[in-house]
């Protein structure tokens, strides 16, 4: 088996802007362009393959035909564990948590979501909810979303292009308008708003917020500090950083910075692996078969695909587990 491109699920989200069109030509008839899903086995958004012998087919018809293609890392596992998203937070997304896997499963039928950003782009004085400023209570916590004095106890970070955040299940957290993402997170879609500005949804209704779930599921105290790596410089040509590596997801940051660069995957993966190119162009070389890439683009390698290399200028993002 070959790379092959994916693409992606588009989500117009009231709080999003147009720069995934603008930044990295992402196609929709939709206004506003809040999330695209760059690979997502999920039911509610899955990636379409979009070149290839398998181009048409949903990334989830594929690896039901060929499970093969996820990989021995992924043989204790039921389903695609992993969702890769793009983010373009025009205004303030909802303070919001997310559960583990146990609750969601009992009360969502779904995943827990842990997850991991990297902030691509931030406009000056961009910043994000981070966990709280001291820890609460469960009475305080409820007492603050009541009283409308929820925003005062949190944690908001200044953010810059670079910066990485790692979300624990439980971490009570936003992203700021004026920000940038890639997001890599469980394969999960439960979310529980604890507050939304007062916005209004599309029926000219509030948004719906899940307090009581939240109640029972947010971690009431500062988020755990997350140490990044240093970068690691494989040569003049190219730097290397992890960016996160847990039990759902590892994901790594290449930045070739010439033009004739060259990257080469020699060894066959034990897992998928995922491209997402941040900037720049490039073209992908496996078993006589090219694909040129450019910002934007998506790329899923099947696990035991042959040794592939990757030319050109460019960053990119590696997914795999």
């Amino acid at each position: 088996m070959i790379p092959f491109e994916l693409k992606a699920t588009i989500k117009d989200y009231i709080w999003g802007g147009t720069k995934l069109r603008e930044i990295f030509g992402k196609e929709s008839e939709l206004e506003r362009l809040a999330e695209s899903w760059e690979l997502s086995c999920h039911p509610d958004g899955e990636s379409i393959i979009a070149s290839g012998e398998y181009a048409g087919m949903t990334l989830t018809q594929f690896l039901r035909e060929h499970p093969e293609a996820m990989g021995t890392s992924c043989s204790n596992v039921d389903e695609f564990p992993v969702l890769v998203k793009l983010i373009d937070a025009k205004n303030d997304l909802s303070i919001q948590v997310h559960p583990e896997d146990s609750y969601a499963r009992v009360h969502e039928n779904d995943n827990g979501k842990t997850e991991m950003w990297y902030i691509i782009d931030a406009e000056e004085g961009a910043e994000l909810v981070y966990g709280f400023k001291a820890e609460l209570t469960k009475d305080e916590f409820k007492s603050a979303i009541e009283n409308n004095t929820l925003m005062d106890k949190l944690n908001r970070v200044p953010v810059k292009k670079g910066d990485v955040f790692f979300i624990n299940p439980g971490t009570l957290h936003a992203i700021g308008k004026g920000i940038l993402i890639a997001e890599i997170q469980q394969s999960s879609n439960v979310t529980y708003r604890v507050y939304d500005y007062g916005r209004l949804g599309a029926d000219g209704k509030p948004r719906q917020l899940h307090v009581e779930k939240a109640l029972e599921v947010t971690k009431l105290g500062p988020a755990e500090e997350y140490k990044l790596p240093a970068p690691d410089t494989a040569g003049e040509e190219l730097t290397v950083q992890q960016l996160a590596d847990c039990k759902f997801f590892r994901v790594f940051r290449f930045d070739m910075t010439d033009e004739n660069g060259e990257l080469w995957f020699n060894e066959a993966c034990p897992s998928f692996q995922h491209i997402l190119v941040l900037d720049g162009s490039c073209q992908l070389v496996c078993g006589g078969n090219m694909l040129p890439l450019k910002k934007g683009s998506s790329v899923f390698v099947p696990a035991g695909a042959d040794a592939f290399n990757i030319t050109g200028k460019c960053s990119m993002i590696i997914t795999t587990v």
